[in-house]
């Protein structure tokens, strides 16, 4: 995930508490302007805009303006809370630097009825929320699951990961598959050298651990055994030589030239890969232990609402409608629903590729990434990713508890 040096944001935040104020107003239209901050560009920027242009035709009061922040979405974002000019309602995910800038919703939501928040997956609301209160409405969202080539594993005459495999599993596979090729290339998993913490902590969740306990105390749970006992997995598989670290990226390109035989991402890959001829399938993610759930980290986006805006009850119509079925349906060709309405109406679990996310999903229900619970997440985060770079570099392999014991001294 990007990273955003807080105490900065947190800086701009407080020199804008001292200027300016949000602009409002109808903008000579007889509407309510509600401008939208989107990240997107291109292609997706042209199907948000005919979405809003729809949301548009159906409103006699309010008028929605995209702001395409692209790349820039981050700095733009920080910039005009700093100066109370921020967008009336803006797409998140990194709540924890934001939401100090953000309104609460739970007020909105409460009014729409049980109904209105219920249709959305539970296992969302922790990624939308900061202290127990409500910052985002759920837009979007990926689980993570295995991939396998299918023709790598017959070949190999290695039997598919299924619902029941452990990481033992996974292991002997990858073990198998890479002694079959046998051409010192060919690896059984793949996996980053540089392995984001934010969806690496979903393992120690299968491991009964975390990053951090509840209150956010790194000690005892990031270098603590459990969390250990997997980093030394990941680093055995290594050392063993069944599986390689990508230094280039996720491991999707490794996957579709046909050098690993496994690996473990979102949805994002499906089409890639199907571009590229792969013979693929997915399977739920190992557990480390017989009947032990192994949940996801879920990658997902929201919509948000600037707590200085003045147009906070057309924002919320907007978001509604962004966060509802008729959006919803409208995204399914990319974006996975958020709506257990939508995913019923239209079906979106017949496609046995899909529904294996929304398996994941299920499964992933009470699990709250350490990013939202420790106050230091951007210094923690820093220090994982090189302990992780030291285990998993071939060029080091230094101890998996030594590496551990540095990101909290």
């Amino acid at each position: 995930m990007k990273k955003l040096v807080f105490f900065v944001l947190i800086a701009v935040l407080a020199f804008g508490m001292l200027t300016g104020c949000s602009r409002g107003g109808t903008g000579g239209s007889g509407r309510i302007t509600v401008r939208f901050a989107t990240w997107d560009d291109a292609e997706d920027l042209d199907a948000q805009q005919a979405l809003v242009d729809r949301f548009n035709a159906s409103q006699d009061g309010i008028r929605v303006v995209v702001e395409a922040y692209g790349g820039d979405f981050d700095t733009k974002v920080a910039a005009s809370m700093g100066s109370r000019d921020a967008p009336d309602t803006m797409y998140m995910w990194n709540y924890p630097a934001y939401y100090r800038g953000l309104e609460v919703l739970d007020p909105y939501i409460a009014k729409e009825g049980a109904d209105f928040k219920s249709n959305y997956f539970e296992a969302m609301w922790p990624y939308n929320s900061i202290g127990g209160k409500v910052y985002g409405m759920p837009v979007g969202f990926t689980t993570h699951v295995l991939y396998y080539n299918i023709d790598m594993f017959n070949r190999a005459g290695v039997s598919f990961p299924s619902g029941s495999w452990t990481w033992n599993d996974l292991r002997q596979a990858a073990r198998r598959i890479t002694e079959f090729y046998n051409d010192g290339k060919t690896k059984g998993f793949v996996f980053p050298l540089e392995y984001d913490p934010y969806d690496y902590e979903m393992y120690l969740w299968a491991n009964g651990t975390a990053f951090c306990s509840p209150s956010g105390n790194a000690e005892g749970f990031v270098n603590g055994a459990a969390a250990v006992e997997v980093y030394t997995f990941f680093q055995n598989l290594l050392k063993d030589g069944y599986a390689v670290a990508d230094e280039n990226g996720y491991g999707s390109a490794i996957i579709r030239n046909g050098s690993a035989a496994m690996y473990i991402n979102g949805s994002w890959p499906i089409g890639s890969l199907r571009e590229a001829g792969i013979n693929f399938d997915v399977a739920p993610i190992p557990m480390f232990k017989p009947g032990q759930k192994a949940p996801s980290i879920l990658s997902s986006s929201g919509l948000a609402m600037s707590a200085d805006s003045r147009n906070k009850d057309a924002a919320w119509e907007f978001i509604k409608f962004w966060t509802g079925e008729e959006a919803n349906i409208a995204r399914i060709d990319y974006e996975l629903p958020v709506l257990k309405s939508v995913t019923q109406s239209q079906r979106v679990e017949s496609d046995p590729i899909k529904k294996m996310f929304f398996d994941m999903l299920r499964q992933s229900e009470g699990y709250t990434p350490a990013s939202f619970i420790v106050d230091n997440w951007s210094q923690l985060d820093d220090r994982i990713l090189l302990a992780m770079e030291r285990m998993w570099n071939p060029t080091s392999y230094t101890n998996p508890k030594e590496a551990a014991d540095a990101i909290v001294r």
